[in-house]
């Protein structure tokens, strides 16, 4: 996006760079690497990251106001109960597509969010592998706010571990000494377990798949090595849509989750329901495209390709569709778990040796106990040049997949 720094990239670019780039990725967890990863960082000017970081926090007023709970409280009505919901979550993410407007500028625009974990620990091995590779110019960072390194670490450590963070600005912390454990389903056979071992070698944290919970009383445990151990806070990676589509023993062991336990989350399931595509039709922002309920249509667009369609709770870009006719509104069995959403022009902004690249943002945002106030952290970025962001519509392209954007900090 920044013209001059672009072109020095490509122009120093070569296929053995991005291979050496790879090999760092892969070296400290061989095999763990299981999706696309894009030639290149991206470049963020500091008025396009104003403009993110702006509609992050109106975002942010949103989930912090009020309102919050009885707005979302409908999109709890088709999941399990889940004991021991905290009111706000420790962590947040947005996606923000890099869309042009009518004056043809480069602006962004939310496209989703979520109430639930990324891939917070894998963000500080790609920026170390990308800094060994690469020239990153002077003045430019994949953290925000003044963040580094040392105090992502620290923050993240006491969203992870409950403790209690004093400054963020001297990376202290006092600990609480609550056993904290990854939860997720089947986690060495997941695409993102790199984040999972990332996680565990950065903060400690053991990787639990969810066959080996069980319970006594109102304790929840595992076992290591023949050692009963109890977990005091889940690190929650699971997806409960998917949870739906596994075995039945599997299925039984999340049902333990809805027992009334002594257990802490990170994020609770309800956050994942309640800060989600859920939550796009509340938000009214010059950089939120315009998103409605489909059950709460007065009459369908005319301009139908202005629009795509969403289900609401569809993890990982699944169901979403693109080119729609109003016999595909017609058609939906549950209209009310669906959205319509304007349809964003994603720009052409990554100018690649193979052809222009589009890209998306993920912010990551910490809840701060000493401000009360989620701070954007570091980022993930996507590039693509297929319909949408994703695998599968990029199957055959180069300079596409998983990558990091580096914010300029100083002029």
């Amino acid at each position: 996006m920044i013209a001059s720094i672009r072109q020095k990239f490509n122009a120093d670019f070569t296929e053995q760079a991005h291979q050496n780039y790879l090999a760092a990725l892969n070296k400290p967890f061989l095999g763990a690497l299981d999706f696309s990863i894009a030639e290149t960082p991206i470049f963020i000017d500091k008025d396009f990251t104003e403009k993110v970081l702006a509609t992050g926090d109106y975002v942010n007023q949103v989930i912090q106001s009020d309102r919050f709970n009885s707005i979302t409280e409908p999109s709890l009505k088709n999941i399990p109960h889940f004991p021991n919901e905290t009111a706000l979550p420790q962590c947040i993410v947005m996606d923000f597509a890099i869309a042009t407007n009518e004056q043809n500028e480069l602006v962004p625009a939310l496209i989703e969010l979520q109430g639930f974990p990324s891939l917070f620990a894998y963000e500080i091995l790609q920026d170390e592998c990308i800094r060994k590779t690469y020239t990153i110019p002077e003045g430019y960072s994949p953290y925000l706010n003044g963040y580094t390194k040392e105090k992502y670490l620290a923050h993240l450590e006491t969203i992870l571990k409950g403790d209690t963070l004093i400054d963020t600005n001297k990376h202290n912390a006092t600990s609480s000494n609550k056993h904290t454990v990854l939860l997720e389903i089947l986690p060495h056979q997941q695409k993102t377990r790199i984040d999972f071992y990332c996680t565990e070698k950065y903060f400690n944290i053991p990787i639990v798949c969810i066959t080996e919970i069980f319970t006594e009383e109102n304790h929840l445990f595992y076992e290591r090595t023949g050692k009963k151990i109890k977990i005091d806070r889940i690190y929650n990676r699971i997806v409960l849509d998917e949870l739906k589509n596994q075995t039945k023993e599997i299925q039984e062991k999340g049902a333990l989750l809805q027992n009334n336990l002594e257990i802490e989350w990170v994020t609770h399931p309800n956050h994942f329901f309640r800060i989600s595509k859920f939550l796009l039709p509340f938000l009214k922002h010059t950089y939120i495209p315009k998103t409605q309920f489909v059950d709460q249509l007065t009459e369908t667009p005319t301009a139908l390709n202005k629009y795509i369609l969403k289900p609401l709770f569809s993890f990982a870009g699944q169901g979403v569709i693109i080119d729609i006719s109003a016999d595909d509104i017609m058609s939906i069995e549950d209209p009310s778990a669906w959205i319509l959403q304007e349809k964003v022009e994603y720009a052409n902004c990554i100018n690649t040796p193979t052809g222009p690249a589009k890209a998306e943002l993920r912010l990551y945002y910490f809840w701060d106990e000493g401000k009360k106030e989620y701070i954007a952290t570091i980022n993930l970025a996507r590039l693509s040049k297929g319909k949408m962001i994703g695998v599968n519509y990029n199957k055959t392209a180069t300079w596409v997949g998983g990558s990091l954007a580096y914010f300029e900090t100083t002029k």
